[in-house]
């Protein structure tokens, strides 16, 4: 069966409704979530998740509500933090390690931090018991491939192209994911662009998708209450994980 990973934006509204949603969302069929940690200048997101971030720093969002949530989720769905670089750094990977594994967290998903910069801190992630997600992109030369897909742990995140999440485009990625296929047996999971009306055609030759602004165009729109949004959100879920393994 073909996997379902979904983005939400930790703290928007606030935290209590993360953990309320994670859970139903789990319950409606992702198999993984990414708990995104807000940031001021997430570069390589759309408007619509960059809209969410500045909302919950707003809202008053801070790290510690990011371990709350997750101690009290990932119990129930494998839970990755996607985040940039930036925290990570200032914080010392070493505590977020330290961190995601006290509370059930299985890894993390960091763009802006690239596949050779990401090589002296890979051992410690490893040793703890929790992966870093590297990502390919359909601008990376077979060499460059080759080499990622060798050292992938858990699954590859598959750039559906080169570009910011959500805008909608598409490349044909039969070539990359041949490509992959010669290195590795880590799964492969598509993301950038996956909506219920494209998550069919786009879930074709790789084992799931990624799913972020979809949900988060829900969590931003004023007009539904807390308890609106978790229900069109789980029936997307639903919708989407039907669609990939019709």
């Amino acid at each position: 069966m073909k996997r379902l990973v979904a983005y939400i934006t930790t703290g928007y509204p606030d935290a209590a409704f993360t953990v309320d949603l994670a859970r139903a969302m789990a319950e409606a069929g992702v198999d993984t979530l990414e708990l995104g940690i807000p940031f001021s200048d997430p570069v390589a997101d759309g408007p619509v998740i960059e809209s969410a971030n500045l909302k919950a720093l707003e809202a008053g969002f801070r790290l510690e509500h990011l371990f709350q949530v997750s101690r009290q989720i990932a119990p129930a769905i494998d839970t990755l933090w996607m985040g940039y670089f930036n925290p990570f750094y200032h914080r010392g990977l070493e505590n977020f390690v330290t961190e995601a594994a006290a509370a059930g967290v299985n890894g993390f998903i960091i763009p802006d931090l690239p596949f050779e910069e990401a090589r002296p801190y890979k051992p410690m992630i490893e040793e703890a018991g929790l992966s870093l997600i590297d990502f390919i992109a359909p601008t990376d030369t077979p060499d460059r491939i080759a080499m990622i897909a060798a050292d992938a742990r858990k699954f590859l995140y598959l750039v559906a192209y080169a570009g910011i999440t959500g805008s909608g485009e598409s490349e044909d990625l039969s070539s990359v994911i041949a490509q992959i296929r010669e290195h590795t047996a880590t799964p492969v999971y598509l993301g950038f662009g996956v909506t219920p009306e494209t998550a069919k055609e786009k879930a074709r030759n790789v084992d799931g998708v990624i799913v972020g602004s979809a949900f988060v165009k829900i969590l931003l729109d004023e007009s539904l209450g807390s308890t609106e949004k978790i229900a069109k959100i789980s029936a997307m879920a639903r919708q989407i994980k039907e669609a990939i393994n019709d």
